[in-house]
């Protein structure tokens, strides 16, 4: 005998056909306003000024709610450039700048070049954390997790997917388009609207943060990290500056002990590594041989 539908089912279904009839609606030159369209449904109500704490609160809920489902409690956050690319990638544009024969175009593809080591580097990174996690309690395991572009956020996932794990990717939408880059996992690849919410995401399951050079993304969350440890808005968690050469060349932390504007104290919240191992080590040490403590 064939079981009968849950309610739960059949009101699922509901929703689904009435969101469909909106989608459909959608692709009409002007959708007209319609007071008796559901309100889930309704773009001009969705999108309006006075609903943005509903569309606040869903993008608060959808990942949080879809990463339980899946067992992602811990994660390790890797960030870093979105204009680092693998090594061949950098050579071939380089020799595009060459062919072009602009100085500036030249200078800044013989840059991508000397930075390309550090996606092979982040690559490497997602891979190991993924390995080694393999054999923990799975309530302990970490997860990588990255802002799910390309560049180093790209390395590290295809790290995490090259180890047969599963690996977040919280993307952003911005005015140029940025596609999630393919190594995400695919029912763990999420995109934002609000910075804010993007960011709550990653401190909520965070137990540590890896920075790989990069810009004001990077230095922004970074920066954003270290504040709400500072203040004890979040448990502290071990923050890794990889690359040392590139970060005492734009990071000058003691300067701000001098000029009296942090502690002393506050350095010991970071340490740089140059290698893949030193930044594991760092992270297991922490947590006293890779078990995370709860926050």
């Amino acid at each position: 005998m064939q079981a009968k539908p849950s309610l739960v089912d059949a009101h699922s279904k509901q929703l689904l056909k009435d969101w469909e009839a909106f989608v459909q609606a959608r692709n009409q030159e002007e959708l007209p306003q319609n007071s008796n369209r559901l309100a889930f449904a309704d773009p001009q109500f969705l999108t309006r000024r006075e609903t943005r704490g509903i569309r606040i609160q869903l993008e608060l809920l959808k990942p949080d709610l879809i990463q339980q489902e899946m067992g992602i409690d811990h994660t390790v956050v890797i960030f870093g450039s979105a204009r680092f690319c693998d090594r061949q990638t950098a050579l071939e544009q380089l020799e595009k700048a060459k062919a072009l024969g602009s100085a500036k175009d030249i200078q800044k593809a013989t840059a991508i070049v000397k930075n390309s080591v550090y996606y092979n580097q982040a690559r490497e990174l997602g891979h190991l954390i993924t390995q080694e996690c393999k054999t923990m309690p799975e309530k302990d395991r970490l997860f990588v997790c990255t802002g799910g572009g390309p560049g180093i956020m790209e390395a590290a996932n295809r790290g995490a997917h090259d180890a047969g794990g599963l690996s977040v990717g919280l993307n952003i939408a911005l005015p140029f388009e940025q596609e999630p880059n393919p190594y995400i996992t695919k029912e763990l690849s999420f995109r934002f609207h609000y910075f804010a919410l993007r960011k709550m995401h990653f401190m909520m399951r965070a137990k540590a943060l890896v920075a790989f050079p990069g810009g004001f993304g990077t230095l922004d969350e970074l920066f954003e990290t270290l504040t709400l440890i500072q203040c004890k808005k979040s448990s502290p968690v071990p923050i890794i500056l990889f690359g040392k050469s590139y970060w005492n060349k734009v990071f000058h932390p003691e300067i701000l002990v001098e000029e009296g504007a942090v502690s002393e104290e506050d350095l010991h919240y970071f340490n740089y590594v140059d290698d893949v191992q030193s930044a594991w080590k760092i992270i297991k040490d922490f947590y006293l041989n890779g078990v995370p403590r709860p926050i």
